[in-house]
């Protein structure tokens, strides 16, 4: 299982680059929809939503970098996480109060009287996903080719981690 470890992180932490990469490139594209998207959610005064629409796009580039460059791996998993966990936050709350909007979450958004439930418990699951993938990389962020220290699986680790594993077992027994 250790060997496999690494791979299954190294999907992880593509995954949800591109995740982030894709949904904040999408969002600086049109940053006046950008802003229609965040107001469209009633949480905030219209200043706050206006920097939020410019900040987040920002926010999601750059964690996706890091995450594709495998960079500081467990805390940007650890924001990544926190901000699935918001925009799950986002969406259920806009769905208890009763409002039909796109979520934006991938550009566009705003108004939408076609959303239904459906909608927003697909959006919550997917972001679920996505927060899956995050706590996977908080708790197992060490990957092949990833730049960060103490990120990055070499197989000389792998290898230390797999004899300390069995050494311990051995003890065990």
């Amino acid at each position: 299982m250790q060997r496999v470890l690494p791979w299954i992180s190294l999907l992880a932490r593509l995954g949800l680059a591109g995740v982030l990469l894709v949904s904040g490139g999408l969002k600086a594209l049109d940053p006046d929809q950008s802003e229609i998207a965040v107001k469209s959610y009633h949480l905030l005064s219209d200043s706050s939503a206006y920097w939020v629409s410019l900040l987040l796009p920002a926010g999601e580039i750059a964690l996706g970098l890091l995450l594709l460059i495998g960079l500081a791996v467990r805390p940007v998993a650890i924001a990544s996480g926190i901000l699935f966990v918001v925009f799950i936050a986002g969406i259920a709350s806009v769905w208890a109060r009763g409002y039909t909007i796109d979520c934006g979450c991938f550009g566009g958004g705003g108004e939408d009287d076609s959303v239904t439930w459906r909608h927003y418990l697909n959006e919550i699951l997917r972001d679920i996903g996505f927060f899956a993938l995050a706590a996977w990389l908080a708790v197992f962020p060490r990957s092949w080719w990833a730049l960060g220290p103490g990120s990055r699986a070499s197989t000389a680790e792998i290898d230390t981690d797999i004899e300390e594993n069995l050494d311990e077992e051995k003890e065990r027994l």
